[in-house]
């Protein structure tokens, strides 16, 4: 006889997705986080999969680490399918993001910014 724990839910799911997308906003590795967090990458990596819930202590250090507050991991939960995964325009936009994020010189910032809205208004 195996001994089954609880198993994941929905919530869980959102939860870990909404980790993940802000790690991501906020140009994090996977790796930086867990260590940040003080936990191994592959149970960072479960927590973002929803595969093992989280605690409301590691919650609330999750939320310290990525400077949100932990009611945002919550958001929009019940609204549409919380284990539906990013579509890949959301993918695209988040890696867009990050990539920004990374840029040290805010002359080519404001560059791809211009750019940006320049070719937004010609669409």
């Amino acid at each position: 006889m195996t001994k089954t724990g609880p198993r994941s839910t929905d919530t869980d799911r959102h939860v870990g997705a909404r980790i993940r997308e802000r790690r991501i906003m906020m140009g994090m590795t996977l790796y930086e986080i867990a260590q940040m967090i003080g936990v191994t990458y592959q149970q960072a990596q479960k927590y973002e999969r929803g595969l093992n819930r989280i605690s409301a202590g590691r919650l609330f250090e999750v939320a310290r680490t990525l400077k949100i507050s932990p009611a945002w991991f919550f958001e929009g939960l019940g609204e549409s399918d919380p284990a539906a995964a990013a579509s890949p325009r959301q993918r695209m936009c988040l890696e867009l993001i990050r990539n920004f994020i990374l840029i040290q010189d805010e002359a080519q910032q404001r560059a791809i910014s211009h750019l940006a809205r320049s070719m937004a208004e010609q669409s």
